[in-house]
């Protein structure tokens, strides 16, 4: 049978994946020291999650098993769980976590928490959101971030080629086409790489070659000529500075490349973040036009993405919005994450409980009432931006409440 490429050529140690260094200094650590805990490794697809788990696996040859939470039974668990008997303790690799039912997660956890189980899970969902809090909570959490184009690039130009026929003569520039195509994805990479490979009838393989049999990756990155992403961020940059003809010459440049869902979600990204307040109702327009470019594909999305970039960029900006959210963030990063007030709470046991004020049983809806914590009750996040009449309104709407506030707090 044959055997990919991108199989045969796994990393085998740590030594051998690529980037995310600090994280696999610390597996590294915590598997040679015998000192593993039950983690999630999380992150987009093809980026090494798999082959970490693999590579820890290979370190405890016999007590070692694989789980999938998607596909397999409790059955198939309590068969590992009876293994237990044999040694202290087990390691369980379990693919696609996010997914784990509530029956077969209150039968594991018991025997994670005692150690009995060291859980490695497995997803390409931000576990803080998707993971059930009572599997995150008994896990040391790692994101597994893409390499860069030229770890990839490196990678490819290392690889053994031995076990084919013929000795291959390939080309630098196709080495760096292949690592800007492939986004980030050393698998997509190689099967590229395989691709040109075993098409390949005299062991020559340049950009002629490339061209004639993948096409896409080809135009991608002749079209481009730089990293995707810095033109991801040039078309941002061009947006958010209102320049209409550079916004919709790096659209091209990212239609032709053919990523759609990155696309998409850098536009979504963009109308919050630069537009925000100052329009807020492009938000909705944006979302169909991205909705309607997702339905009909490429090449007929352009259509509405060439559009919707035109408004973008005509449309007033403000940032208001994001810099609001991001201080809000920088404080709770910090720790300023207080006592939430106990009148806010739905908790009749606290003896300080205040009562609750509802604000719709008061004059203009507004009531006087403390709604952040004790050490953070005069902090001020958001501060409007008065260049645009649709914020300017907002603005003068926020100064209302705040008159109103502060005269009944004087009463």
């Amino acid at each position: 049978m044959y055997q990919p490429l991108a199989d045969f050529a796994r990393p085998k140690t740590f030594q051998e994946v690529l980037g995310n260094e600090r994280v696999i200094g610390i597996l590294k650590k915590l598997t040679e020291d015998d000192q593993l805990v039950s983690m999630i490794l999380y992150g987009p697809t093809g980026v090494g999650k798999t082959t970490l788990a693999n590579i820890i696996a290979e370190h405890y040859p016999l007590n070692h098993f694989k789980f999938n939470a998607s596909t397999d039974s409790k059955a198939v668990l309590k068969q590992i769980v009876e293994t237990i008997k044999h040694y202290n303790s087990v390691l369980l690799i379990i693919d696609e976590i996010h997914r784990m039912n509530r029956d077969i997660q209150d039968y594991l956890l018991p025997y994670v928490e005692k150690g009995n189980i060291v859980m490695i899970g497995l997803t390409t969902e931000n576990p803080y959101i998707a993971v059930n809090p009572a599997v995150r909570s008994r896990t040391s959490i790692f994101r597994i971030d893409r390499p860069d184009a030229g770890d990839i690039k490196d990678f490819l130009k290392k690889l053994d080629l031995s076990r084919y026929e013929l000795s291959f003569k390939i080309d630098d520039e196709v080495y760096e086409k292949l690592s800007q195509a492939a986004n980030g994805e050393v698998r997509t990479a190689i099967n590229m790489l395989e691709l040109l490979i075993l098409t390949s009838k005299d062991g020559i393989i340049d950009l002629d070659h490339l061209e004639k049999h993948l096409p896409e990756a080809s135009k991608s990155t002749f079209k481009t000529g730089d990293n995707y992403y810095d033109i991801l961020s040039a078309f941002h940059k061009s947006v958010r500075g209102s320049d209409v003809n550079a916004a919709l010459h790096y659209l091209a440049r990212l239609l032709a490349a053919g990523d759609l869902e990155s696309l998409v979600r850098r536009i979504r990204a963009i109308v919050y973040e630069d537009i925000g307040m100052a329009n807020p109702l492009m938000g909705v327009k944006v979302d169909a036009a991205c909705n309607t470019a997702v339905k009909v594909g490429l090449p007929e999305a352009r259509n509405a993405l060439g559009a919707i970039t035109i408004e973008m960029c005509i449309s007033p900006k403000s940032n208001s919005a994001h810099l609001a959210i991001e201080q809000a963030l920088a404080d709770v990063n910090s720790g300023l994450t207080f006592k939430v007030p106990t009148h806010l709470i739905n908790n009749p046991t606290y003896d300080d409980k205040q009562p609750y004020k509802y604000a719709h049983d008061y004059d203009n809806h507004i009531v006087t009432q403390q709604y952040l914590p004790d050490k953070l009750k005069d902090k001020i996040y958001y501060e409007p931006q008065r260049h645009t009449k649709l914020e300017s309104a907002f603005a003068d709407e926020y100064d209302k409440i705040l008159n109103i506030l502060n005269k009944k707090n004087k009463e």
